[in-house]
């Protein structure tokens, strides 16, 4: 698939079959990520890859309580959760971890995979369990939480993509 098509032909995922993603694929993504253009070349966006059931199922939770869900998994059953921050002290950050959250979707669809961009990252990891969390992992640094990136294997096809809202380009 070339790029054009990769970039039209993306959609989120929000299911997922119980299938583990590949090292190579994960590598190939998170490549992806790295590339994503920033702000005067600082590189301030990280991501942490999150593939063990219980840092994932702890994130799934704490995420889940932050959007007050009773029940279900905002992860949508996706077997690999990428977090995205970044480095709060860079005046780019918000827009170097979103450029790499775009990298990293597209990335997973021209592997092959389905995925989302999940929200609520930068609450979770201003909360003194996220702080925690980034401590174990050997995190360290001011960063905010920009995003989720989930993966897996799309339990059914695509969608179509949705209608475009007329009057969002301008030209002169």
């Amino acid at each position: 698939m070339d790029a054009m098509e990769n970039l039209l032909t993306r959609r989120s995922c929000r299911a997922y079959k119980d299938e583990p993603v590949t090292d190579d694929a994960i590598y190939n993504i998170v490549r992806a990520g790295l590339y994503a253009p920033s702000g005067m070349g600082r590189q301030s966006a990280i991501v942490v890859v999150v593939t063990d059931k219980a840092v994932r199922d702890q994130l799934s939770r704490m995420n889940a309580e932050i959007a007050g869900m009773k029940e279900g998994d905002p992860f949508y059953g996706a077997p690999v959760v990428l977090v995205v921050l970044a480095d709060r002290t860079v005046p780019t950050h918000v827009e170097d971890g979103a450029l790499m959250m775009g990298n990293l979707l597209n990335a997973a669809h021209a592997e092959g995979l389905g995925s989302c961009w999940i929200h609520r990252a930068r609450e979770e990891f201003e909360s003194p369990e996220g702080k925690a969390l980034l401590e174990k992992l050997g995190v360290k640094g001011d960063y905010v939480g920009i995003g989720h990136a989930i993966l897996g294997v799309p339990a059914g096809a695509p969608g179509e993509a949705p209608a475009h809202r007329e009057g969002r380009v301008f030209r002169i």
